[in-house]
């Protein structure tokens, strides 16, 4: 992977990308975007050296607006980091569990946080993101409110963890693709490798099935397979899959040959090692 002094992230800062970014690249300056577009226009300018992109969630599932802006953003992944999420109740130290009567996070915190902040009886704030709710509860400093939000972000707003782990399922792993301006340069012959494209079918009957079907007969494993609607209109679907293997490889090529004739467009998006994450 190529050397990276900066990486950008959306969100302000102490939010889970820039979590997720700073255990991949200690050493590198975080920076953060307001948008998701903003976050990838910081990579083109060449105002980071690659972006941290959250795609989808053990729990929620796919990241919509990630997945629909990626095969239009000009920019390559290079690798995939999984973030193991740890939700923390941050407070206002010397803030105690009785003192609390709202609790503030984005949505999907609120949502994985659930059940207890129900049996604390405690009212949920819905806001933009988590660490912004960090920094409304360090700005408003009352012992009455508190959130949801990563270890980094309650070191940031100087905020006390009340709970660690204070999610509902243990299980809560967010991956991230690192995407970049350059391609990586991976030989085929490497292991542990995997492709992610987009493509969009003919409108003709099976064609799905018949492109996947290349993918079977060569012996390719696809780790990945998601539709959304494509920006033309509601009857022109486009596929997001990710699959093991490189393009040279002779199997794959004979897969994506195959493809091509019930495809309209066909379009990589990168190849990259996988992560060790997935051997867990």
């Amino acid at each position: 992977m190529e050397q990276v002094n900066s990486f950008a992230f959306q969100g302000i800062n102490g939010a889970y990308s820039e979590q997720a970014g700073k255990n991949v690249f200690p050493e590198a300056k975080s920076v953060p975007c307001s948008t998701f577009e903003e976050m990838f226009a910081c990579v083109r300018d060449e105002r980071a050296n690659i972006a941290l992109v959250p795609i989808e969630n053990s729990q929620a599932g796919r990241v919509a607006d990630t997945q629909r802006l990626i095969p239009d953003s000009d920019l390559h992944i290079i690798g995939e980091y999984f973030l193991e999420v740890k939700h923390n109740l941050l407070v206002v130290p010397g803030t105690k569990l009785n003192d609390l009567k709202r609790i503030h996070s984005h949505e999907q915190g609120i949502a994985q946080c659930r059940n207890k902040i129900i049996n604390l009886n405690k009212e949920m704030i819905v806001a933009a993101d988590t660490a912004g709710s960090a920094k409304k509860i360090s700005d408003l400093n009352s012992k009455e409110d508190g959130a949801i939000a990563s270890e980094l972000a309650a070191k940031i707003y100087n905020l006390e963890i009340l709970e660690k782990n204070f999610q509902d399922s243990q299980y809560n792993v967010t991956r991230f693709l690192i995407m970049s301006k350059n391609k990586s340069e991976i030989e085929s012959n490497s292991n542990d490798l995997l492709t992610t494209l987009v493509f969009v079918v003919r409108s003709i009957p099976a064609s799905l099935y018949k492109c996947l079907g290349g993918f079977a007969s060569n012996g390719i494993n696809i780790t990945k397979l998601e539709s959304y609607i494509h920006p033309q209109g509601f009857d022109v679907a486009q596929f997001y899959i990710d699959f093991e293997g490189h393009p040279n490889d002779n199997s794959v090529k004979l897969a994506l040959e195959e493809m091509k004739f019930f495809c309209k467009e066909i379009k990589v998006l990168g190849v990259y090692k996988k992560s060790k994450f997935r051997k867990k």
